[in-house]
């Protein structure tokens, strides 16, 4: 419990550090987070590809880089594998 109030800050409720371990919901959530960016991605390119309007045409161009950047940070930070320190 009390390694629970070492990781958030009590004012904000901002966690510190990340738990050491992933819960059931948390990895659906995050599946759910890739999904919803490479779906909107996919969106974006395709509506790109048949858009005749090339202001329009540049701005899903635009979204679909964003989120596929989001995509890709999601899956760096679920890539990063950091010693645990504080493990006795």
């Amino acid at each position: 419990m009390q390694q629970q109030n070492t990781n958030f800050s009590n004012q904000q409720g901002i966690m510190q550090q990340p738990p050491v371990m992933v819960s059931t919901k948390d990895a659906l959530y995050f599946n759910d987070i890739l999904s919803w960016n490479l779906l909107a991605m996919k969106k974006a390119h395709f509506y790109a590809e048949h858009c005749q309007d090339p202001a329009l045409k540049t701005v899903f161009e635009q979204c679909g880089q964003m989120h596929q950047r989001h995509y890709e940070q999601v899956l760096k930070h679920l890539n990063t594998t950091q010693p645990f320190n504080n493990m006795q």
